[in-house]
């Protein structure tokens, strides 16, 4: 049996691999995002898809995935993974500041979608303990979908992605009430509500109690020790041991695993270690999270969704238009801006895959019936399915909304709220480069550019940037330089460069400023306006030709770039003493 077993779990992955491999890829190279192609990918491999056919044809079953509870524990991999990324990308300051967003739009999100969901449950002849659970259950989002999509189009840091991000916190905070109200409804349940309840909240609080002492204390020793003694195969494995423990604590106390694994990304995003961290765990977290999605695509009851397709069409619409509803009133009272509150707001109208779970839950005890717990299950399966369709139309409505009518006289968005972001001034080239760079490593940006034409061509590409001459104050303060983390500057026009350099420092005394110089004596001029440090093109240009000419005399790349890499030291250092002794 046990060897059976292993055939069994063997075949599973190369299943897998080969839908990774070569399934996912064809369906990319058709413009069908990766998060769709798993859950199609599911449906066909799995079980209601060529496995229901391999009674008849029983060679099928070599391409079909015959166990998928095997690949649950696995797939759930991937959404910790993912969830611990997201946490190294923010910090505790981050998220404090996310506190209106997370507590304000979260719960009013929340709480309105459920009542009313559970209101339209109970009209159509559901019992009230029912109907309760399935507005909570439906409620929720998937967290896993929604950030992975906004992942993919780079949008995590963005407005939208934030405020998404910020909700779908607040409904990973309600996993632990909502299972003890499904316990509590159930007909075999004895406890008190108000007990069970405190004793969540004490158990919840320990356990983040306990996170917390760990990444404060020991998280970056411990690192610090795998990163001396072992290299990088000891550094994966105290990266998988932090990610796994920390959501085995908040699980054991009646969290969800995807909070510790956050909480775990949180705290050691505060550390040395983030960059190398996320270099290491990416290969993993794409995969996983493809099992993930390929696990809810085999999970869809098909079936049940052709024979009641009319109620289910019907509820799929109902789900969408109520939860879009109270997303776009919830995200606009706290964003205070249409288009985010849309693009936010069609991330989160689908349900997540925690309505499975508590559907579940509310089978097994009796609340709901198999045959509505199906119907639900279909109705939320297929809204999942059609997540990357609806974020797809949030983007398109966004960019509708926002036009020139909600932009200043100056074409730029009032971004004065933004924390921690960069400012670009100046899109050319350059510009371009250092905005690609950001974008890769999910850092926010705000671009200014002073030529209407680059402007409009830049923005149909859908880079963020804006009309606006950043030499004046105002301007700057629209690009959120009050809470920017640095800017930077590659405009080639020397007196433009050098106004902004001294408006801005003004403004920020203490802000980074990196600018690009002409030369030498340009160079000097900026440091006297103002600027931290000086990129100058005469260095650049001569160390890329001498780099060139090693290699063509038969250096190898490696010895090359050490060789300019120390040249380059000496370079800007010999340059910057010089500006800074000239300036004085």
């Amino acid at each position: 049996m046990q060897h059976a077993g292993q055939e069994i779990l063997i075949k599973d992955a190369i299943v897998f691999l080969f839908a990774a491999g070569l399934v996912i890829p064809a369906l990319r190279y058709c413009r069908i995002p990766s998060v769709l192609g798993f859950i199609l990918a599911g449906i066909a491999l799995g079980p209601i898809g060529l496995g229901s056919l391999t009674h008849q044809w029983p060679f099928l079953s070599y391409l079909t995935m015959s166990d998928p509870a095997a690949a649950a524990p696995f797939a759930e991999l991937g959404v910790l993974f993912l969830l611990f990324l997201l946490g190294l990308e923010l910090s505790f300051k981050k998220l404090w500041e996310m506190r209106r967003l997370v507590f304000g739009a979260g719960g009013l999100q929340a709480s309105i979608s459920a009542v009313l969901i559970g209101i339209v449950a109970y009209m159509i002849g559901l019992t009230a303990p029912a109907a309760a659970l399935i507005g909570l259950a439906l409620a929720l989002s998937s967290t896993a979908i929604v950030m992975q999509l906004l992942i993919d189009d780079h949008r995590a840091t963005s407005p939208a992605g934030r405020t998404g991000l910020s909700v779908l916190l607040f409904q990973d905070i309600l996993v632990a009430p909502i299972l003890i109200l499904a316990g509590f409804l159930s007909r075999d349940a004895t406890p008190a509500l108000s007990g069970a309840i405190l004793q969540a909240a004490f158990n919840g609080f320990a356990a983040l109690v306990a996170i917390l002492f760990i990444g404060h204390f020991l998280l970056r020793p411990l690192f610090r020790l795998a990163a001396t003694t072992g290299g990088r195969d000891f550094m994966i494995a105290t990266t998988l041991l932090t990610v796994v423990g920390a959501a085995v604590i908040t699980a054991s106390a009646g969290l969800s695993l995807a909070l510790g694994a956050f909480l775990a990304g949180l705290m050691l995003g505060e550390t040395e270690f983030k960059h190398q961290t996320e270099v290491d765990l990416e290969p993993f977290k794409s995969l996983l999270l493809g099992l993930f999605f390929m696990t809810v695509g085999m999970g869809l009851d098909l079936p049940t969704m052709f024979k009641y397709w009319p109620i289910v069409i019907l509820g799929l619409i109902l789900l969408l238009v109520i939860k879009l509803a109270v997303a776009i009133i919830a995200c606009r009272i706290f964003t205070g801006k249409m288009s985010t509150a849309l693009e936010a707001a069609f991330l989160l109208a689908p349900a997540g895959e925690f309505a499975f779970v508590v559907l579940a839950a509310g089978s097994e005890g009796g609340v709901v019936t198999p045959k509505e717990a199906a119907l639900i299950t279909a109705i939320a399966g297929l809204s999942m399915m059609i997540t990357p369709l609806m974020s797809k139309i949030g983007q398109i409505l966004a960019k509708r909304f926002d036009v020139e009518g909600e932009e200043s006289a100056e074409g730029i968005n009032n971004y004065s709220d933004l924390e921690g972001h960069v400012i670009i001034a100046g899109f050319g080239r350059v510009g371009q480069t250092v905005a690609r760079i950001l974008e890769a490593e999910q850092t926010s940006f705000v671009a200014l550019e002073s030529r209407p034409k680059r402007v409009n061509i830049m923005r149909k590409e859908g880079w963020r940037v804006y009309l606006g001459d950043a030499a004046r104050k105002e301007i700057l303060e629209k690009a959120g330089i009050q809470g920017a983390a640095m800017a930077v500057l590659t405009l080639d026009d020397a007196g433009s460069v050098e106004a902004i350099v001294r408006t801005m420092r003004t403004i920020r005394p203490q802000m980074p400023i990196i600018v690009r110089a002409n030369d030498a004596i340009h160079a000097r001029e900026l440091y006297a306006a103002g600027a931290d440090f000086v990129v100058p093109e005469t260095i650049e240009a001569g160390l890329q030709m001498a780099s060139r000419t090693l290699q063509e005399f038969g250096y190898d790349s490696e010895t090359s770039r050490g060789i300019i890499a120390h040249e380059r030291d000496r370079e800007y250092k010999l340059a910057t003493q010089d500006a800074k002794a000239n300036s004085s």
